[in-house]
Order: C-alpha cells, then sequence, then structure tokens
C-alpha cells in the first residue's frame, strides 16, 4: 500500500459513507489520488477517519460502481487506471470465443442449440411480409399488444404463479429489461437499497447501478437466502427490493424448497420488500409454487426466450404483482413506447402456433443430454447442478484457488467464470467457478473441454494453499 490519504469528514453533512464518497470522487477528479494508487485497507481507513469499517466499504463500493476505483481479490482497492465514468465498470455480456476460430471453448455464457428455431423465426418473417399494411408505420399500442400479452398467459400454463391474466403483463426488451423496469417502478429516494443473494448473476447490480441504488448481499446456504439474515439485513438497510432467483440460482444452481420460500415472501411482507423473481433459467421439473404465487401482491415474475429459444429476438415479459400490470406496462413504454412490430408478430406466431412450446421442449432436451454428458465426466468432483439448467456450479477441491483455475483453464483452451464474477465488492467468493453449456458446438468437443477441466482439477498447483 502506497498511498496516504486521509479524509476530513468532520464538517461533512449526512451519512459518513456518502461523505467520504464524495470525498473519493473529489481527491480522483482533482489529481490527488493518481490512477493505480493502492488505497489503504478498510479497517485502517476507517480506524483513522473515526468511522466504522462498514462505513468505508460502502463509499469503496459506490466509488467502485462509478468506474473510480477498481477492487482486486486478494490485492486490495486501486484508483482506475481508466477515464473515471458513472454507470457499469464490466460489461454484462463479454464477446465470445468461437471454437472454429480460435479452438478455446468458451464456457462464460450459455448458448441455446438450434433445434429448429432458425427455421421457425425465417418462415415466420416471410409469412409475415405480404401482411404489412400501414399500421406498421405507427408507435406500436397497448392494444395492439393484447393477444401477445395473452398468449405469454398460455406459455405459462402449469407454473404455479397465482391468478394471473393479460392485465398482469408487462412486455421487455429481455430479462435484463425487465429487471430495470421493475428497479425503474419501485424505487425512490436518492440512494435506495436493493438486496441480491451474496452470490448472484451480475445483471442485478448493473440494473441497481443504472437506478443509483445501493447493492447489499445477503447470506445464502444450500437452500438458498437465508431467512434470518434477510431479516438482519432488512432491519439494517431498510431495503426496497429484493432480487433474487429461487428456482435455478444462478450461479449455484440450487433450487430453494417450499418452506424456505415461504418464509422469504413473510419477511418481504413484513418489511415491506418488492420482490423480483428472476425466472429467466427455469427448466422444467417438480412444481412448487412462486413467490409470484406466496406473495401475489409484491412479487415481479421475470422471465424472457433467451434460455429456451433465441437470446437475439430480445424478448422478455414481466408477470406484475396483482393490480400493477397498467404500471408495468406504462413504464415500459415512457422508457421505450413498447416492442417493435416485427418482434411481437414473430414472438406472438410461435407462440399461438405450438411451435414455441416444441422448440422449448427440444432445446431443454438436447440441453439436459449436454450437462449430463459434462456432469459424467467430472461427477467426482463437488457439482452444483440440475438436468437441463444451462450452467453448473464447480465448487474447486483443496489447492485451488477460483481465480487461478480459471486462468489456468483458459490457457488450456477453456473458458468458465470464476465466482469472484457473481460476488459484489469485499463480498465472500467461494473457491468455485461456473460452466455454462455451449449448445453450439459439437457435443465431443464439450467433453473434450470437460475432460480438459478434469485434468486439471486432478493436479491442483503444489505451492498453493486455500
Amino acid at each position: 500500500m502506497d498511498t496516504i490519504w486521509l479524509p476530513d469528514l468532520t464538517q461533512s453533512a449526512g451519512p459518513k459513507f456518502q461523505a467520504l464518497s464524495r470525498a473519493l470522487r473529489s481527491a480522483i477528479l482533482t489529481g490527488a489520488l493518481k490512477p493505480g494508487m493502492q488505497l489503504p485497507p478498510v479497517r485502517e481507513l476507517a480506524y483513522q477517519a473515526g468511522v466504522t469499517p462498514g462505513t468505508v466499504a460502502r463509499a469503496y463500493q459506490i466509488a467502485t460502481q462509478e468506474g473510480l476505483l477498481a477492487a482486486t481479490v486478494g490485492r486490495g482497492t486501486f484508483v482506475a487506471t481508466a477515464t473515471p465514468r458513472l454507470g457499469p465498470t464490466q460489461a454484462l455480456l463479454q464477446e465470445r470465443r468461437l471454437a472454429n476460430e480460435t479452438g478455446v471453448v468458451d464456457l462464460r455464457a450459455p448458448l441455446v442449440p438450434d433445434v429448429g428455431q432458425t427455421a421457425a423465426i425465417a418462415e415466420v418473417m416471410a409469412a409475415l411480409a405480404p401482411d404489412m399494411q400501414a399500421e406498421w408505420l405507427d408507435y406500436p399500442s397497448q392494444r395492439d399488444e393484447l393477444p401477445l400479452r395473452a398468449a405469454i398467459c398460455d406459455w405459462l400454463d402449469g407454473r404455479i404463479l397465482g391468478q394471473i391474466g393479460p392485465d398482469d403483463i408487462a412486455l421487455t426488451n429481455g430479462g435484463q429489461n425487465g429487471i430495470t423496469l421493475v428497479l425503474m417502478c419501485c424505487l425512490r429516494g436518492d440512494r435506495p437499497v436493493v438486496l441480491t443473494e451474496e452470490l448472484a448473476y451480475p445483471g442485478f447490480r448493473h440494473a441497481a447501478r443504472l437506478v443509483r441504488a445501493d447493492v447489499v448481499g445477503v447470506e445464502m446456504d444450500a437452500d438458498g437466502i437465508i431467512p434470518e439474515a434477510l431479516e438482519a439485513a432488512c432491519r439494517r438497510h431498510g431495503p426496497q427490493v429484493l432480487c433474487l432467483t429461487v428456482d435455478a440460482q444462478n450461479p449455484t444452481a440450487a433450487r430453494m424448497g417450499l418452506e424456505r420460500r415461504t418464509r422469504i415472501a413473510e419477511i418481504a411482507r413484513a418489511f415491506d420488500l418488492q420482490i423480483i423473481e428472476d425466472d429467466c433459467y427455469s427448466t422444467a421439473g417438480p412444481e412448487l409454487p412462486t413467490l409470484r404465487a406466496l406473495a401475489p401482491e409484491r412479487t415481479w415474475f421475470v422471465g424472457s426466450l433467451s434460455k429456451t429459444m433465441s437470446a437475439a429476438l430480445r424478448f422478455g415479459y414481466l408477470v406484475c404483482p396483482t393490480g400493477m400490470g397498467s404500471t408495468g406496462r406504462l413504464t415500459a413504454q415512457h422508457s421505450f413506447f413498447g416492442l417493435s412490430r416485427p418482434l411481437t408478430e414473430i414472438v406472438q406466431h410461435l407462440l399461438c402456433s405450438g411451435q414455441a412450446v416444441r422448440l422449448r421442449n427440444a432445446v431443454q432436451a438436447d440441453l439436459a443430454d449436454r450437462s449430463q454428458r459434462v456432469v459424467n465426466h467430472l461427477g467426482s468432483y463437488d457439482l452444483g447442478w440440475q438436468k437441463g439448467l444451462p450452467f453448473i456450479w464447480l465448487r474447486l477441491p483443496q489447492g485451488w484457488r477460483a481465480s487461478t483455475f480459471a486462468r489456468t483453464a483458459e490457457a488450456q483452451g477453456v473458458i468458465v467464470r470464476s465466482a469472484d464474477e457473481y460476488a459484489l465488492v469485499h463480498g465472500r467468493a467461494p473457491h468455485a467457478v461456473r460452466m455454462a453449456i455451449n449448445g453450439i458446438i459439437p457435443v465431443a468437443q464439450l467433453e473434450q473441454a470437460a475432460d480438459k477441466l478434469a485434468v486439471l482439477l486432478a493436479n491442483p498447483p503444489g505451492d498453493l494453499c486455500v
């Protein structure tokens, strides 16, 4: 640590973490703190400034989210070397490295196999072209979307969501857009607080940054968020929204049981929390009530076609809380006026013709086969997975650290995601990696990648200790 920096917070009004974040911002923008300088550890700066470690950690988190600081696990917190900017500091979706071009198998993000979607979409587009009328020149309207919203209700038939109808549905540009829209609907105040699982889909925190919200992680166990930890976070932080995934937790692949779901819904009701229930990865299996069914007055159920048909369509939907459908649709209208007419026509045709269900079943069958094959090659290790779920959580054996394993795997031609990418700044990251199922490469190539990982797992570096 080569930086001696002590801000004067004695004359600052308001919360100390905000005063400290302002002081950081000023020092960086004026050059008092230069790019690449390492900041004092949290506890050291807290002691010197006369504040709590939590105050410093929160200020560091805000500055990191604004792009002013860069935190590196195991090394510390540094002034960012790039030009500071407000907004996300890391791309949510990184450019894929295609195996046929590089020889590298990219298992960072799931890719759905083509089981007929390309041909089906092309067929629908060709059929639509002769029927284009003058109304395609006007803005889309909620009236035009009504048949598609009804088709979404049919698409969700069989899920335990409580009573829903077309008026409860809002259409979005994919699931990530749906999450952002919910935060826009629900959050209020200058620095609202959003809760997530301590290991969570990075899109939650990216969406929270866009609306200037602070993100707090809640401790988990094998069944998901721990109720007592959630209740403590509610009392301490006064959050407004809880983001979580109960059927296919990303990245751990865990599925929350009914008793835990019921308890989470009770706590949300007691503390007036709105819930974002991310269902984009859900797979077929024994049905349990969703949080939307257990707490229909406060749960926003987010889904999309990205993991079941095509991510390129950018089509998603919200099942809004009871009586909030018009609010969700109005927020969407204020954000982007409505989905494009070609997109809604394509999706409506696929849903109403029955092709969407057929394609979804075929995609899940292919992914189930691929995930089973990967598990067959790595089954002697500690895995979290569900059949058909397009990612597998690998808890590393003694001797491996997540970041080291990911770098070593990439050197062997296999790219995986370290647990660090799912943890919040200053959060806990276990020694684990997530492997996504790549549905567009040959199955043999996927199995070869699994074999390379198995060799690494069996031969940890001798000079590491965990």
